[in-house]
C-alpha cells in the first residue's frame, strides 16, 4: 500500500495540509510530533521537521523506519536562484544537492559527501510530473523544474547567492532538501522536492521572506495535496 512521508521545516509549511486530514493520530520521535492519517483518500504522515540539515534527515529516516513511508515529499519555501523566478513562483525537483560540503581537498567535487557514489540526488521521475502538472493548474506558467541546492545557510547576501548558483546551477536555495534527498536515496525510496519562492536570496531577503512566506507555503501545501491525491488514483 502506497504511504506519503511529507516534510515540511516549519509549522506554516504543514498546518494546511493538517487542517485537510482525515483520521489522525499524533505520536513523537525525537521531539517532532508526526501527524499519521488520511489525505486525499491517500494514507500519509505529516511532519514538521525544524531547520537545518540534521533536523531534516533525522525526520527523515524516522518515516522510513517507524512509519514504513514508501514515498516523501518536502514542501516549503527557498530563496531564488534564478533571476526569471518571482516571489510564488514554484520549483519541482529534478535533483538536490549540498552547496555547503566542501571536501574538495580529498580530490571530492565540491557538494559530494564522501563515501557516496553520487554528487546530486535525483527525484523521482513520476512524482516530478504529478507535482509540476499541479503546479501549472495552481499558478500557469510560473513553475520550473531543476535543481534544489541546500546548506545550512540563510543565504541573504550577492555574493554568497553568486557562489551557490556557480557551484550548483540549481534553482532555489534552502536548508534542509539535500539532505531527505539523500536520506531517501540510501533507503531506495521515491522523492520529490516542492518549493515556493519566498524570497531572491539577496540583500532583499530579509525584507521579503516575512512578507511572502505564507502565501508561498500554501501554493507548496496545495500542490502536495493534489500529488496525494494522484497517488492515491493510481491504488483504486
Amino acid at each position: 500500500m502506497k504511504k506519503l512521508g511529507i516534510i515540511g521545516a516549519m509549522d506554516v509549511e504543514v498546518a494546511t495540509l493538517k487542517n485537510q486530514m482525515e483520521k489522525v493520530t499524533i505520536s513523537s520521535h525525537a521531539g517532532m510530533e508526526f501527524y499519521e492519517g488520511i489525505l486525499e483518500k491517500l494514507p500519509v504522515v505529516v511532519v514538521r521537521c525544524g531547520v537545518g540539515k540534521v533536523n531534516a534527515a533525522m525526520c527523515a529516516q524516522i518515516l522510513c523506519s517507524c512509519y514504513g513511508v514508501t514515498y516523501l515529499v518536502n514542501t516549503g519555501i527557498a530563496g531564488s536562484l534564478c533571476a526569471e523566478q518571482d516571489i510564488g513562483d514554484l520549483v519541482v525537483s529534478r535533483d538536490a544537492m549540498y552547496h555547503d560540503v566542501d571536501c574538495s581537498g580529498f580530490n571530492y567535487p565540491v557538494g559530494q559527501v564522501p563515501g557516496m557514489d553520487v554528487l546530486t540526488y535525483p527525484a523521482d521521475e513520476t512524482l516530478m510530473a504529478y507535482a509540476f502538472a499541479a503546479a501549472e493548474k495552481i499558478n500557469p506558467g510560473h513553475t520550473k523544474i531543476g535543481r534544489v541546492a541546500s546548506g545550512d545557510q540563510f543565504v541573504c547576501q550577492k555574493e554568497k547567492k553568486e557562489n551557490i548558483i556557480a557551484v550548483t546551477q540549481a534553482l532555489c536555495t534552502e536548508m534542509e532538501g539535500a539532505a531527505i534527498a539523500h536520506t531517501a536515496y540510501r533507503n531506495a525510496i521515491p522523492f520529490v522536492i516542492l518549493r515556493a519562492i519566498s524570497d531572491k536570496a539577496d540583500a532583499s531577503a530579509e525584507m521579503d521572506y516575512p512578507t511572502f512566506e505564507t502565501i508561498a507555503a500554501h501554493r507548496c501545501a496545495a500542490v502536495t495535496s493534489s500529488l496525494a491525491h494522484k497517488l492515491a488514483e493510481e491504488e483504486e
